[in-house]
């Protein structure tokens, strides 16, 4: 729990999360650590200035369905299931919805039930991240792709860039777009090349080559390209250069131009967070004057945004859990366990602002 903005995370009780109509109580097994858990640490209410607290984080959760609210069918007590704790999004209850305690209310919409041979920890990796990808590849206000044949649309010859393919929000854009016919090329360290072929990218480029912009386009050839998504901080510019090489119309911003790591955890003013917001105001401008130039839409994703649309009800209650049963999904990337008690999550925030690749900070409940 999360008393007040910019403060640690503490470890008290709070009441059992009755589920409301249209929800379902879990029992959690194993909970995954966001960058966005971080975020929300480092900026008080910068971004989420609706939150009250105290409040508890945390968004990818899985574990055992204890109870079920009024008007859920699909799922009953006892089913082993993953689902998004959306507790901190605008209008949603800040205790009984978020994902670091050990009971949480989640919204049935957005809860997948898991095959016996996937473990809670390795599900973990997958809600905030999983709905992230599909918001930024298939809501109309994002790049707006085709996915009414998930998991068994024919092949297209339109590209989806993406850039940032290692991260967790990349693993699972990569396994979407290909499962819904698009081909795709993405960036990773040259160490990730192998693996994110294997999950289904065609071409596979370093983001730290003074010529991947170049090296993308001329892989593109003369295909259509029918979005990028940009991921991690510092992706946009070099997204929007390739969209516009490309003539592509739309790039979805998985992450802001600068990384709200970078200022003091506390209220007010100071040098550090008046340089952060500058740059970030600056480089805003910047990238919307370029996007204006070349008759380009980017607009920021919002992973929750799928609760309440179509695309919701499609990957999570129709494509994710076949896909999961059948290996046509992999949860992405692989768990690090970092500890087997909710004291353990502040240690989570503190190693994510360090810096992790590749993989996901995972608490794993006794």
């Amino acid at each position: 729990m999360i008393d007040r903005p910019f403060a640690d995370l503490s470890v008290r009780p709070v009441p059992f999360p009755e589920p409301a109509a249209g929800q379902l109580a879990v029992r959690v097994r194993a909970v995954a650590i966001n960058p966005l858990d971080a975020i929300v640490q480092s900026t008080g209410r910068l971004m989420y200035g609706w939150l009250d607290y105290p409040a508890v984080l945390g968004e990818d959760v899985a574990g055992e369905v204890v109870a079920v609210g009024e008007g859920v069918d699909a799922f009953s007590v006892g089913d082993r299931v993953c689902a998004y704790a959306m507790g901190i999004e605008k209008g949603r209850d800040a205790l009984a919805g978020g994902g670091f305690q050990h009971y949480v209310a989640v919204e049935a919409s957005m809860t997948a039930r898991l095959p016996w041979d996937l473990s809670f920890t390795e599900a973990a990796v997958l809600p905030l991240a999983f709905s992230t990808a599909a918001a930024a590849l298939f809501e109309r206000s994002q790049l707006g792709l085709d996915h009414s044949t998930l998991g068994s649309a024919p092949p297209r010859d339109e590209i989806v860039v993406i850039w940032g393919g290692a991260t967790s929000v990349g693993g699972n854009a990569i396994q979407l777009a290909r499962a819904a016919g698009y081909r795709v090329i993405t960036t990773a360290s040259p160490a990730n090349h192998d693996r994110m072929r294997a999950l289904g990218a065609e071409a596979v480029f370093d983001y730290r080559s003074p010529d991947v912009v170049r090296a993308i386009t001329e892989a593109v050839g003369g295909s259509a390209v029918a979005g990028v998504v940009a991921i991690a901080a510092g992706s946009a510019e070099p997204c929007v250069s390739i969209a516009a090489r490309t003539r592509a119309r739309r790039v979805a911003l998985t992450s802001p131009s600068v990384s709200f790591y970078d200022q003091p955890r506390h209220g007010g003013l100071s040098v550090r967070r008046a340089r952060l917001l500058s740059r970030l105001v600056l480089s805003n401008i910047r990238l919307q004057a370029q996007c204006a130039l070349h008759g380009i839409r980017a607009r920021f994703v919002w992973g929750s945004s799928i609760a309440d649309s179509p695309v919701g009800a499609v990957v999570w209650g129709e494509h994710l859990p076949v896909a999961l049963e059948t290996g046509g999904h992999r949860p992405v990337p692989s768990p690090r366990v970092i500890g087997s008690d909710l004291g353990a999550a502040q240690r989570g925030l503190d190693l994510m602002r360090q810096g992790v690749s590749a993989e996901k900070l995972v608490i794993a409940l006794e």
